[in-house]
């Protein structure tokens, strides 16, 4: 059997389905198209009205975002801890090199493990490596991790990056609140802990540094385009600022199990990728639709297929 059905009519005029002979067309009804659309665009209606909470900002997040402070100076002596506990000043990654700036927390449910690996992907397909061209340093913006977690995430993406050399290139520090709150601060990225999920809500960037600690360049979202970013770092070297981007931010906000809505970092995603859906399979429908119909007509009027 090859799968393919043809409509036919019983005496009671009721559909039944039997297999189509071979290169027989599938006729498809146009009420059954009606049906379709209407289903599927009630869908969509349906799943925008659950999800227009998403596009209200919640509370905890008036305060939360990234401002581009291209040429402000990071304070280079805040002191941090490394994936070896070992303190740290800021500047110990500076001076020669431009660096590549990551403010995540380590535990983060969501959005900062995306921000990692899209670093990781990006530098993966530079040609330039962590190390030898440029520093990679991690921040936990979360006072209460330590060193010992940040050691198993550098574990885990020098491992995956796997180029000699970047063990001693990529960094990832844990701190205490002040310090960590200053660099936030001079790098324009604001963050705030919400006490009933134990979680942060956050935007994800990372940023470029110019070998003196000045702000080169901001990359929004989670993807980074390794031309760009690798650009990016070739004029951060010679000490050279960007210019401001347009900005589309990720927020990293909780899915509630108990109301069933997704938070603002996953939303919008959802609805697009809803819309894509709905209108693929119904430009799919139509174009075969209309394909029948001419194959009907033509039979109609006496053309061999």
């Amino acid at each position: 059997m090859n799968g393919r059905f043809r409509k036919l009519e019983t005496r009671n005029s009721k559909a039944c389905a039997e297999p189509a002979a071979a290169g027989e067309r599938i006729e498809i009804p146009w009420n059954g198209l009606l049906v379709f659309f209407a289903l599927v665009f009630s869908g969509a209606a349906n799943a925008r009205g659950q999800t227009v909470n998403a596009n209200q900002k919640p509370k905890l997040l008036e305060d939360v975002g990234i401002d581009q402070r291209l040429n402000e100076q990071i304070p280079l002596d805040l002191v941090f801890r490394d994936e070896s506990d070992r303190p740290v000043r800021l500047r110990e990654y500076l001076g020669k090199k431009p660096v590549v700036l990551a403010m995540v927390y380590y535990e983060c449910p969501m959005l900062c493990t995306e921000v990692l690996n899209g670093l990781l992907a990006s530098l993966k397909n530079m040609q330039l490596d962590v190390g030898k061209q440029f520093n990679v340093v991690t921040v936990s913006f979360n006072p209460r991790e330590k060193p010992a977690l940040a050691a198993n995430k550098k574990r885990v993406y020098v491992g995956l990056y796997g180029r000699r050399g970047a063990d001693e290139g990529w960094h990832f520090l844990t701190g205490d609140e002040p310090e960590i709150h200053k660099l936030a601060r001079a790098v324009g990225f604001h963050f705030a802990y919400d006490a009933d999920t134990g979680q942060f809500a956050h935007a994800a960037a990372i940023m470029v540094l110019t070998p003196q600690g000045r702000i080169s360049r901001y990359f929004f979202g989670i993807d980074y385009p390794s031309r760009d970013l690798r650009l990016s770092l070739v004029e951060a070297s010679g000490e050279k600022i960007g210019s401001p981007v347009d900005a589309i931010l990720l927020y990293c906000y909780h899915y509630d199990p108990t109301t069933g809505k997704y938070g603002l970092v996953i939303a919008n995603a959802l609805r697009i990728a809803g819309l894509v859906t709905v209108v693929s399979l119904g430009s799919f429908l139509l174009i075969l639709f209309r394909y029948e119909r001419r194959e009907v007509v033509r039979k109609d009027l006496g053309v061999r297929i």
